[in-house]
């Protein structure tokens, strides 16, 4: 998917709305319990509850992993469920990779040819060689961490350059630039509970898609985002996660889940019609 193809798609939904599927088997409604492919048929539904009002979803592998060979199927068979009902829905994977050269290269085998997500979260503390395997790919994104929503973001990336003053989220914006990065194959995870960083994050990367984690049950406010950090394209895929998906523990989750996302997509829209972009 395109840069241009993501935006017609934010502009048709009148959204940019992303799903985060951090689905626990603890926390999935008693309902589906005994159900043999319960992270799937949890997945399914929220899906199908939620596509109306969202252009994205992004699973949290940690969620499937820790869930063995159980949950890698459950994640497979939520990729297959989402890009053959609802193809346009931009597909990110979380998770968070980064190693040397030759591991990235199988990394990004993974993701873009065996599982087909459009981007995948990569750490870029390796350097330029751990994260352009992954800008091969013709038509994939890198969502580079950038700028987190966690507390331990202040461990390291507020440290600044004695010499320049620049601080280290910005030197990871600025020096991915150089590895042939451009806003049509690289977006950045930037948190919203950082919100007015976006004004600084803008000036060195005004054009390109931000992933913005921490509306909603982290209390980033998404008025904050949308003022210092939207672009003409809109530029801007806000997650939410728990907020949606874990809105009703009973058998009523799926109906809870899609008030919960359609509330945020009226929001949304009004966003982009306040920036005359739909």
């Amino acid at each position: 998917m395109t840069r241009n193809e993501l935006f017609e798609n934010i502009r048709k939904q009148q959204s940019f709305l992303c799903v985060g599927l951090d689905t626990d088997l603890r926390k999935i409604p008693e309902c589906l319990r005994d159900d043999a492919n319960a992270m799937f048929t949890f997945n399914r539904n929220i899906i199908d509850a939620t596509a109306p009002y969202c252009v994205a979803y992004k699973p949290n592998l940690a969620f499937y992993e820790s869930a063995g060979l159980q949950g890698w199927q459950a994640l497979e068979f939520t990729v297959s469920y989402i890009r053959e009902h609802y193809p346009d829905h931009f597909l990110i994977a979380d998770a968070k990779r980064g190693d040397i050269g030759n591991t990235s290269k199988m990394y990004a085998r993974t993701f873009f040819e065996e599982m087909c997500f459009d981007t995948v979260t990569v750490a870029p503390y390796m350097g330029a060689d751990s994260v352009t395997p992954f800008l091969e790919y013709e038509g994939k994104f890198v969502t580079l961490l950038a700028l987190t929503s966690n507390k331990g973001a202040f461990d390291f990336q507020f440290m600044e350059d004695k010499v320049t003053g620049m601080r280290l989220f910005e030197k990871v914006l600025e020096t991915s630039q150089a590895w042939g990065a451009t806003p049509d194959n690289m977006m950045y995870v930037v948190g919203a509970t950082k919100a007015e960083m976006l004004a600084d994050i803008r000036r060195i990367v005004p054009d390109n898609f931000l992933l913005v984690p921490g509306v909603g049950a982290q209390g980033g406010s998404l008025d904050e985002v949308c003022r210092y950090g939207m672009n003409d394209h809109c530029g801007l895929l806000v997650n939410s996660s728990r907020g949606i998906i874990y809105a009703d523990s009973s058998e009523h989750y799926a109906e809870s889940a899609a008030q919960a996302a359609e509330e945020l997509q009226k929001q949304m829209a009004e966003h982009l019609r306040a920036f005359r972009l739909i």
